[in-house]
């Protein structure tokens, strides 16, 4: 049995709703906590709290640059495993379909809303 544990504890850690969303936030590329809150309405604190158990895991890795920290998955596989699941449940993911934060100040997001705001006006 010793060769399921691993596994186990894998699913125990994507066995929460807001590790999951967490995830998909982070499918297209790194985030910032704000960025999350923003876009999932969790306050700091328990989005940190999230991060951890999946930094623990292994699934999550940061870095920091100045006061931000951004967070990546760290082991891209997990989305066949979140892929899988879905499609065990009868759902399919839409392509392109991601989370979006309705307004986050972190200097990603705000290059990212200046870029998108070039492109709507020419």
């Amino acid at each position: 049995m010793d060769g399921y544990e691993s596994q186990a504890r894998l699913f125990k850690t994507l066995m929460h709703p807001a590790r999951l969303a967490i995830l998909e936030i982070l499918r297209p590329g790194e985030a910032c906590v704000c960025h999350m809150e923003a876009a999932l309405g969790y306050r700091q604190a328990y989005i940190s709290q999230q991060l951890m158990v999946l930094r623990e895991a292994g699934l999550v890795g940061d870095r920091r640059d100045g006061w931000n920290i951004y967070y990546r998955v760290a082991k891209p596989e997990i989305f066949k495993v979140m892929d899988s699941a879905r499609a065990a449940l009868g759902r399919t993911r839409k392509t392109g379909e991601r989370f979006v934060a309705k307004l986050c100040n972190c200097p990603n997001c705000t290059h990212e809303v200046a870029r998108e705001s070039r492109l709507i006006q020419t």
